[in-house]
Parts: C-alpha cells; sequence; structure tokens
C-alpha cells in the first residue's frame, strides 16, 4: 500500500465474472460486495455466482447480492428501457491460458470479439427505481458498519 493507506472494502455493480484469471481467487482480506441485476444481458451474474463460492471456499468475505427483474445500469435514472448494439461476451467462457493470454474455454484458442462466435450484439440498459432504492440502502448501511464514520 502506497504510504500505508489502502482500501477498507470493495463495492462493486455489475461485476464480469465471465473470465477466469490464473489465481484470481488470491484477493485481499477485505469485505467484497458485490450488486448485480439478474435480468443482465450485458454482463451477465451466473458467472460471478460461481466466482463468489470459489471465493468463499478460500475464506473471504464476499457477498453477492442479486436483483430480480433489473437490468445493466438498474442504478442510474433514466428513461425507458435503451436497446443498445454493444458488444458483449454473455454466452463466452474465457480464461487465462499459461501464457497470459485469453483465450475461449471452449475452443481453446485465443479469445478476440472480432473473430470469435461467442461474442454477441444487443444489450438493454434500463433503470430499476426499486433495486436502485434497495441497493443504495445496502451500500450505505455496508460502508457505515465496516467504516464506522464518526
Amino acid at each position: 500500500p502506497l504510504g500505508g493507506v489502502q482500501f477498507a472494502t470493495y463495492v462493486t455493480f455489475y461485476s464480469d465474472c465471465g473470465t477466469t484469471y490464473v489465481d484470481d481467487h488470491e484477493v485481499v482480506d477485505k469485505p467484497i460486495r458485490m450488486f448485480h441485476g439478474i435480468a443482465d444481458d450485458y454482463v451477465p451474474v451466473a458467472p460471478c455466482r460461481s466466482y463468489v463460492e470459489r471465493l468463499r471456499a478460500k475464506g473471504k468475505d464476499v457477498v453477492l447480492t442479486e436483483y430480480a427483474g433489473a437490468y445493466h445500469l438498474f442504478d442510474l435514472p433514466r428513461g425507458a428501457p435503451f436497446k443498445l448494439a454493444a458488444q458483449t461476451t454473455r454466452r463466452c467462457r474465457l480464461e487465462e491460458g499459461p501464457d497470459g493470454r485469453i483465450i475461449n474455454s471452449q475452443t481453446r484458442q485465443p479469445f478476440t470479439h472480432a473473430g470469435d462466435a461467442c461474442v454477441e450484439e444487443g444489450v438493454t440498459l434500463d433503470y430499476d427505481a426499486e433495486a436502485h432504492a434497495q441497493a443504495q440502502s445496502a451500500v450505505k448501511a455496508f460502508v457505515s458498519a465496516t467504516l464506522k464514520p464518526r
């Protein structure tokens, strides 16, 4: 840590857990809280469930909170749902190869956004007031309990 300063906790929204990295279970011994919409079709939550279980098996303090019906950017107030022609690796299972390159776990070939058949286009972005309020409340409570601000 720089000058003895370090993070006290980690809070993530929409974590991309679709790539398995070598030693990715070796994380700091600080609480980790992850927030994710179950309907997220940009960065799906399912791979995070597996990652969280792997971290817990190593004794890490990690919690994944999921919101039913919530899409990507559920905490960003905006109008109607927005369809975006963005690339997504939601159907890809990727991993770090022995040489440090990312490979497609099924084909065992180097991964590229341009050439890999698992890459798709089309995602939904949508605000969810209930999920937003619940996540905001959960983060405030967690930070307050963890940091014990004065």
